[in-house]
């Protein structure tokens, strides 16, 4: 079964940036669209940005765009997430995961997550 990865998460100031990775192995990693999600306290885990499989398409959610960046590196079995202009609002657990695109989860399982926080 696949397994997923995340890393890079922390405490950050509104304003700064961070850079998330998620590596995957266990099935064909190139042939699966990925995607981020994450989930704040008291909150369901949502939806964030995705990527095709061959990094030449990306979708984002309305409150991340023009400030997070999705991408891949199929050599390595790893799907980055740029996050820039951070703001508190983003502070979550996040999550990778294989995607129907654009936007639901494949598989039922997931990773321990990273957790981002960021103050005000």
């Amino acid at each position: 079964q696949a397994q997923m990865v995340e890393s890079g998460g922390g405490l950050v100031q509104a304003g700064g940036s961070l850079r998330l990775s998620c590596a995957a192995s266990g099935r064909t990693f190139s042939s699966y669209a990925m995607g981020w999600f994450r989930q704040a306290p008291g909150e369901e885990r949502a939806f964030v940005a995705a990527i095709n499989w061959s990094g030449g398409s990306t979708y984002y959610a309305d409150s991340v765009k023009g400030r997070f960046t999705i991408s891949r590196d199929n050599a390595k079995n790893t799907v980055y997430l740029q996050m820039n202009s951070l703001k508190p609002e983003d502070t979550a657990v996040y999550y990778c995961n294989a995607i129907d695109w654009p936007n639901i989860p494949v598989f039922d399982y997931w990773g321990q997550g990273t957790q981002v926080t960021v103050s005000s």
